[in-house]
């Protein structure tokens, strides 16, 4: 059963291990951002309102760097975007725990999503450009992997430290693995040693726009609401925890780890287990946003018990809609254009992080958490039939493809 699933991690090469090794770095730094609703609000005592504010900022920074991103990954290389986005947003993850007021903090949140929030496109740009078609769901999932293997350390660790010497030093752990990440990454992977890929995998058309491809805009609201879901277990559901069962940091943290641990188990052997069987795509993730609506609903009972299926249901979900969805975000993008449609894809989630955290404050300050737990529910819902509109558009474009109709929905003839 163990040489099984170690089978899962065969056949990827060196660059793809590189960027999975660095990502476990930097996300077992990841301290500052699951407790930072709870920073704002226990130490520098802001408001609810104060709180999605900053969020908002958050996710504005997180929409430049990706657009940026795009621009400069298909203009200069990703390999460049990558060094300056980790190396530069390790500073000022150390200069941003100076920063106290809320205009302050609002500023230095901007600045570093915008400069972090490079890294993640011109990554993606790399990890199509090292990869075949075949392994690219797979390689994607390595990565993750290795997301969810530091994120089982980052929560705990940052929970001990903030419990032992206070939250300034989470701020320094954050940005010292930001640049030891980014020194590992140049010192294994030279950008002259990277594979070029001659042969486009999709013809670029004239005149191509992302905002022209229809299915895969309809892909980007559905990418957005996952996010939407996907983010209340960094933004209202830690303060959950504490106003609601007096929940300390370490317990937050061993909660979200429970997420990691399952994505770190699961998420690749049924990637694999997808791709082998060929099962439909847009089905997996359907079922994914289903299981995330309801994890929700388990909130709606006050009893301590409840996290854990919330979790369980959260993270099944997350495993099911994630991989798929930047597969065929992969999928569609054209050659010449992976950075604009990876920086499009991208800036769905940073659209989340915003909508999920200013909506998520408003309505508990408003109306308490439990209108907030059926308002995401309900959301997921939505998702759910979006996926099924889809399905069929991707249907008609590939039956139009077969028999040489022209497709209204694309412009790629």
């Amino acid at each position: 059963m163990i040489k099984k699933y170690l089978d899962n991690f065969k056949d990827f090469p060196r660059e793809v291990w590189i960027l999975t090794l660095i990502t476990f770095i930097n996300r077992a730094g990841t301290m500052v951002i699951p407790f930072l609703s709870k920073y704002m609000k226990e130490n520098l005592h802001f408001s609810y309102s104060q709180i999605g504010w900053v969020m908002v900022f958050f996710g504005i920074g997180s929409i430049v760097g990706t657009w940026l991103s795009g621009k400069l990954s298909d203009k200069i290389g990703f390999y460049k975007v990558m060094v300056f986005s980790l190396f530069a947003s390790g500073i000022v993850f150390i200069l941003l725990h100076y920063a106290t007021t809320f205009e302050e903090l609002c500023v230095g949140i901007l600045v570093l999503t915008t400069i972090a929030d490079m890294f993640r496109p011109a990554m993606l740009v790399c990890l199509k450009t090292v990869t075949t078609k075949e392994k690219r769901a797979s390689a994607y999932s390595l990565t993750r992997a290795a997301v969810n293997l530091g994120f089982l350390f980052g929560p705990v660790l940052g929970g001990l430290i903030i419990m032992q010497s206070g939250y300034e030093y989470i701020f320094y752990a954050d940005g010292a693995t930001c640049i030891l990440a980014i020194i590992v990454f140049m010192i294994f992977v030279r950008e002259k040693q990277l594979p070029i890929k001659t042969a486009a995998e999709r013809a670029l058309p004239k005149n191509v726009l992302v905002m022209k491809d229809k299915p895969f805009m309809l892909h980007l609201v559905i990418c957005l609401i996952t996010g939407i879901l996907f983010f209340q277990i960094f933004t209202t559901l830690p303060l959950y925890h504490k106003e609601q069962f007096n929940m300390s940091e370490f317990d937050s943290g061993l909660l979200l780890s429970l997420n990691g641990l399952l994505l770190l188990l699961f998420e690749l052997p049924i990637v694999n287990y997808v791709s082998r069987n060929k099962i439909n795509n847009h089905r997996v993730i359907f079922i994914g946003l289903v299981l995330m609506a309801t994890s929700f609903l388990f909130l709606l009972y006050p009893w301590e018990g409840m996290l854990f299926p919330m979790m369980l249901f959260m993270t099944c979900g997350v495993m099911l809609t994630f991989p798929f969805a930047n597969s065929f975000a992969m999928e569609r993008s054209y050659e010449q254009r992976e950075g604009k449609y990876m920086a499009a894809f991208t800036m769905s989630y940073s659209f989340a992080h915003i909508l999920s955290a200013k909506t998520g404050m408003e309505i508990i300050q408003n109306s308490g958490y439990e209108t907030n737990w059926i308002f995401m529910s309900i959301l997921g819902v939505v998702g759910s039939l979006l996926v099924f509109k889809l399905f069929a558009m991707v249907e008609k474009e590939e039956l139009s493809k077969a028999t040489m109709i022209p497709v209204e929905s694309d412009d790629r003839k």
